[in-house]
């Protein structure tokens, strides 16, 4: 008994005893803070390897595009070819042995025409005492004449189904109409009717000036005019630019008919008239009633050229804040001196606002545009609108950005703008400039389609260079623009010069950034 129960012992103390690393590998388990190790994950799982090999392979296609793309479209920007521009229609000019230069573009396919007289004349040539008088002429000017009505002209123009307009720049003045083509010789003798038999009515004159002034409290209230006669004020300052084209209150008030019948005398001569038609029209015919109309000008001999020279324009670089507290918008336009309408360098800076483009906050496709001031503003959504202009006048010019924005974005958009502005005088793509050159060339087509715009054209080209200058010439100094020549002409008008400032709102309480501080931007230092 002893024997069997100690072999039971035995026995049961042997299927007890384990090997040690069994026992050790079943006990790990009841241990909860020994976890084991977790398993390599599959490639399948690997997100951010696999992301990567994608955007390698999109980068690989663009810089290997697809050849059926590039027929259609394609990312780098290349020179449009506007070989249609040298079968544009002859201008036709002749100056007759009055002074009068008649210019004229034939298009026989039209069904109407536009014809009108350019004068170079507006408010410039006007003293302190006359500002305002040439917009006032325009008022009167389709008031009746010696052998017709108010009514009786009036009549006339519908009867033909035309359309007859003036308006006044600080340079220029112009007086339209456009009509069919067989009303051409009849349109032609109303434009040489009121240019020199307008009989100025005092009754019209009164009645008229109580019209100006009401049109003068319209543009008070548009912000945008406001902006643009308060900058000219301020960069032209005791200079002819400097004064608005519609004139002051007082001036307005006491015009008589001997003060505007002065202003004809003195500046409507016939050397400085240009007449230009364009649409249905015949050049021989168009000198031949001209020769025989107008005969009845003025014969003063003073020329522009001489005027400017007795009061030439000078830039001062300044600014000039408005306090409009009823206008939730900061609307401002900062501006350098530009160029001349003769200057070599004002196709470049042409060039340089179409590269600075424009912007609505209403209209689509913003961000995605060739200017990297509108992509920017789109993208950060400062602004409510911005335009980039480019004003030429015989002797100087305006360059700059306006903009509208909420004050909260004043100051990101004024740095925006100063930025760009500085940008082209050392940062600039040939792919900009290209697309720019592109861009401006067809807006200057798009200008030109129609009988009014071609008119236009001719009749500012005259004044302005003396010649009309054809599309295939302007369109290769266009596209002789390129990046160094942008930077160079950046460097000449824009780095570190006087800048000049309008702004209406409420740009004094800290939203807009003060002068200096949109002085110091205008050129980086670099080291």
């Amino acid at each position: 008994m002893a024997l069997r129960h100690l072999l039971t012992l035995s026995h049961r103390s042997v299927k007890c005893i384990r090997p040690f690393s069994h026992t050790l590998s079943r006990s790990t388990s009841h241990f909860p803070h020994d976890k084991p190790l977790p398993s390599p994950p599959p490639p399948d799982y690997m997100l951010y390897d696999r992301l990567a090999e994608q955007v390698k392979s999109k980068l690989a296609r663009l810089d290997k595009p697809d050849a059926r793309f590039l027929q259609h479209n394609s990312p780098v920007p290349c020179r449009a070819d506007h070989g249609s521009a040298l079968s544009f229609p002859e201008t036709k000019i002749t100056t007759l042995p009055n002074g009068i230069r008649v210019a004229t573009e034939s298009n026989l396919a039209s069904a109407t025409a536009t014809v009108g007289v350019w004068i170079d004349a507006g408010s410039r040539y006007e003293t302190d005492e006359s500002n305002g008088v040439a917009h006032f002429l325009e008022h009167m000017i389709f008031k009746g004449t010696k052998s017709r009505s108010v009514r009786k002209l009036e009549e006339e123009i519908e009867n033909m189904g035309g359309h007859l307009n003036a308006y006044t720049t600080r340079e220029q003045t112009t007086y339209f109409t456009r009509v069919m083509g067989k009303d051409v010789p009849k349109a032609i003798q109303i434009l040489a009717d009121v240019l020199q038999n307008s009989t100025f009515d005092e009754g019209h004159i009164d009645h008229e000036r109580n019209v100006i002034l009401r049109e003068m409290d319209e543009v008070e209230k548009n912000p945008e005019e406001v902006v643009f006669d308060q900058l000219h004020a301020t960069a032209f300052q005791h200079s002819p630019l400097g004064r608005p084209i519609l004139g002051p209150d007082d001036n307005i008030k006491k015009f008589t008919k001997a003060d505007i019948q002065k202003y004809i005398a003195d500046h409507y001569s016939p050397h400085r008239m240009v007449i230009s038609a364009s649409g249905a029209v015949k050049h021989e015919e168009v000198v031949e009633q001209v020769k025989k109309l107008f005969t009845n000008l003025s014969a003063n001999a003073d020329t522009t050229c001489q005027l400017v020279a007795k009061e030439p324009s000078g830039f001062t670089g300044s600014e000039i804040r408005i306090h409009n507290l009823e206008d939730p918008l900061i609307r401002f336009a900062v501006a350098v001196e530009g160029a001349s309408w003769t200057d070599p360098d004002s196709v470049a800076l042409m060039v340089m606002q179409s590269m600075l483009g424009s912007y609505n906050k209403n209209a689509g496709g913003a961000k995605h545009v060739g200017s990297h001031l509108v992509e920017r503003i789109a993208i950060d959504e400062i602004a409510e609108s911005m335009m980039a202009f480019n004003t030429n006048y015989k002797d100087t010019g305006l360059f700059g950005i306006y903009a509208a924005a909420e004050p909260s974005n004043c100051e990101d958009l004024a740095y925006s703008v100063i930025y760009a502005m500085t940008k082209l005088c050392y940062k600039v793509s040939d792919d900009d400039v290209i697309r720019a050159a592109n861009q401006l060339k067809s807006s200057l087509l798009l200008h030109v389609d129609g009988t009014s715009g071609t008119a236009e054209d001719i009749g500012r080209q005259l004044i302005t260079y003396g010649r009309r200058i054809p599309f295939a010439e302007l369109f290769a100094r266009i596209d002789a623009v390129d990046s160094s020549t942008v930077k160079r002409v950046a460097k000449r008008f824009i780095e570190d010069k006087d800048i000049v400032i309008a702004a209406t709102g409420d740009p004094q309480n800290t939203f807009l950034p003060d002068y200096n501080w949109f002085r110091r931007r205008t050129y980086w230092t670099r080291y």
